[in-house]
């Protein structure tokens, strides 16, 4: 809680900011299906389309829950990426203590990353809710994953459960930002690594 509550403390001058011209006019601003709000003709839209040339669903249904709940008022947009991104926060250190079971370390590093600078862009540019969004997913397909392996161990029954799970919340990610592409590699490493 104290994590969560410092970086959005550290970030909340983002909701002074306004929208960018580069980028936020096209994910946003200008784009009539994501500023007019969540609608199926609009969940269809995003589903289907690209933006700039890439594809993700998941962040222009955040985006058009934002103008549901904020219209086009740049400071509930900025309060959506700084409360992803605190979550964030919490996430990286949740699961760091899960892989090494190093709790102070694992706190040290939440906090470096919550705070560092070069967390700024992507949380205080609209369009780079793509970016908060992703890695969100990215930790919890993580730990989904090192879920699964310990239960496969184990033998247990719950094993094809965290299999799903890893898999939807990978398919999140994909829908995010299509970089998460790379996050199987880093499974694949990741059963080599503690």
């Amino acid at each position: 809680v104290l994590l969560f509550g410092l970086v959005v403390w550290v970030f909340l001058p983002a909701l002074r900011g306004d929208f960018i011209e580069f980028d936020d006019s096209a994910y946003v601003t200008s784009n009539a299906h994501v500023n007019s709000g969540l609608t199926w003709e609009n969940l269809v839209w995003a589903f289907g389309h690209t933006v700039v040339g890439v594809w993700h669903p998941l962040t222009f249904w955040s985006h058009m829950l934002d103008c549901q709940l904020y219209g086009l008022k740049p400071w509930g947009h900025h309060l959506t990426s700084v409360l992803v991104h605190a979550v964030n926060a919490v996430l990286v250190f949740l699961v760091l203590r899960q892989l090494t079971g190093a709790t102070w370390r694992s706190l040290l590093v939440a906090v470096l990353f919550g705070l560092h600078p070069l967390r700024v862009e992507s949380v205080a540019w609209i369009c780079e809710r793509k970016d908060v969004l992703s890695l969100m997913f990215w930790l919890l397909t993580i730990s989904a994953y090192a879920k699964y392996v310990v239960a496969s161990q184990a033998h247990s029954p719950k094993s094809k459960a965290w299999y799903g799970l890893t898999l939807g919340l990978f398919a999140g990610g994909l829908m995010s930002k299509p970089m998460v592409v790379t996050l199987p590699f880093v499974l694949v490493l990741l059963d080599y690594w503690p």
